[in-house]
Parts: structure tokens; sequence; C-alpha cells
């Protein structure tokens, strides 16, 4: 059987430049985030300290996803509508950590990482829909 070239496949799809773009930079920002994470638990408990360093990690998100990943300009209007990327990934996050923390019973510095790779096909799709407007 032959697969027209017209017709890319999911996996053409996901592997464009621009999601490679995209993985490098939630590569940084999940390092960043991560770090942040990881200090906040020496004041903080898990929930505490995920929830703050979360919120961290959207600002560098949006910056990074707008201007290297995207190419579009910085705006007020994107600003404000890219957190709903982050607060359905932020939800479904919470409730994944609760079940490999508590249920688990999975080490509080490894989950964020596990959560993080199984939502990345959800919030490229969304940030990219909000960012570009498609």
């Amino acid at each position: 059987m032959k697969v027209e070239s017209d017709h890319p496949t999911l996996l053409t799809k996901l592997l464009n430049r621009q999601f490679l773009k995209f993985v490098i930079s939630g590569g940084i920002n999940t390092l960043v985030t991560y770090l942040v994470y990881l200090l906040l638990l020496l004041i903080f408990n898990y929930s505490l300290a995920y929830t703050l360093s979360y919120v961290s990690g959207i600002f560098l998100s949006y910056y990074l996803n707008t201007v290297f990943v995207f190419k579009e300009k910085v705006s007020f209007r994107t600003f404000l509508k890219f957190p709903i990327v982050y607060l359905v990934q932020y939800l479904v996050n919470l409730f994944m950590l609760y079940i490999l923390v508590e249920r688990l019973h999975l080490a509080v510095e490894i989950v964020p990482l596990i959560v993080i790779v199984i939502t990345i096909p959800i919030t490229y799709t969304l940030s990219k829909l909000i960012i570009k407007g498609k």
C-alpha cells in the first residue's frame, strides 16, 4: 500500500521542526521548573511546592513558546489566554501527582517529571492553538 506524500502521518507531524523546538523549550522550562520545585520542597509540602513552581513555569513557557517555537510577537491577549493551557494541564497533573505519590508511593522528587512527559502532546496542541490563533 502506497502512502501519499501529500498526507503526512501523525508521526511526521509530531516530528516536525516546530514540535522539536517545542520539546527543547519544554526541556528548558522543565529543568528550570523542576529546580524551583526542589528548592521549594525545602520550605513547603509537595502540593504547594508544585503549584508555585508550576506558576513560574507558565511565564517561562509562554515566552519560550511564543518567541522561540512559534515565532510570534508577545502579546497581552495571548498572554492572558495562555494559562488556560496550563490550567487544564495543571489539573490533570495534580490528579496524576496524587495517584503516583499517595497511591503508588513514588518519590515526590521524580513524579513531576513523569507527569510532564505524559502531557507533552496535549500541551503542544493547546499552546499552538492559542499562540498561533489557529
